[in-house]
């Protein structure tokens, strides 16, 4: 990964960002390294800033349980050597629907209901959004808004939010699940997972104050180009870089 970095970050002057196991570690020769050199390395390769995933839901778990910081999570590790503007977070959470929007487990457990996109099998139309790790192989007791809260507390950055039921489906980004993280945090937010039209991204900027959307298979498939949602936005009064 560091070759790719090194050689990516000789031709390319946007910022790059890199993600994928920033954390502490002990290697095969049985060496220790912590998320701060692990970081470090990708620093110096080239990378503007790291994306951390399943570590910073398992530091924001242990924070939200003790009130405390140590100063020694991958959040906090990165943030006091290289500052807030190098630590991103991604956030994967999925949809769990409820049958109201004052679902009484739900307000039990803090947890932020909203309407959903499109209803459940069964008709629910509410839900609130719980944290997962492993790349989305296993949930957590945090749901996406407690996650963001926690992460912006211990330093992060800005927050990535893909949300798993929409990655892939090319029927827009998860808005009410943006509104409700943005209503919680002070840090900028990208909206990730869903796109696939030049109109969502649009629609992602009009209707919620998100700082930046992302898309990725519908670039790489060729399907829409860059400069086609640049000229889709520009037409509706958003404003784009050229």
């Amino acid at each position: 990964m560091l070759k790719v970095l090194e050689k990516a970050s000789e031709n390319i002057f946007v910022p790059l960002t890199v993600g994928g196991g920033i954390r502490d570690y002990t290697d095969a020769a049985g060496r220790t390294w912590s998320a701060l050199e692990v970081a470090a390395r990708y620093f110096r390769a080239g990378a503007d800033k790291v994306s951390i995933g399943s570590d910073a839901v398992y530091a924001a778990e242990k924070f939200r349980e003790s009130g405390q910081k140590t100063g020694e999570t991958s959040i906090e590790q990165i943030f006091h050597v290289y500052g807030r503007q190098a630590v991103v977070v991604s956030i994967d959470p999925q949809r769990v629907y409820v049958e109201k929007p004052d679902d009484a487990a739900a307000a039990a457990a803090g947890y932020t209901v909203v309407k959903a996109p499109v209803p459940n099998a069964d008709g629910k139309q509410y839900c609130w959004y719980q944290a997962t790790v492993k790349g989305g192989r296993e949930a957590r007791d945090i749901d996406a808004v407690q996650l963001a809260q926690a992460c912006e507390e211990l330093g992060a950055g800005e927050l990535m939010i893909n949300c798993i039921n929409a990655d892939g489906q090319g029927s827009g980004f998860e808005l009410g699940l943006i509104q409700a993280v943005m209503d919680a945090v002070t840090i900028p937010v990208i909206a990730s997972s869903g796109a696939g039209a030049p109109e969502h991204f649009t629609t992602a900027f009009n209707a919620t104050p998100v700082q930046a959307a992302l898309a990725a298979g519908m670039f790489h498939r060729k399907e829409v180009t860059i400069a086609e949602v640049k000229g889709h936005m520009a037409a509706a009064g958003v404003p784009v870089r050229g």
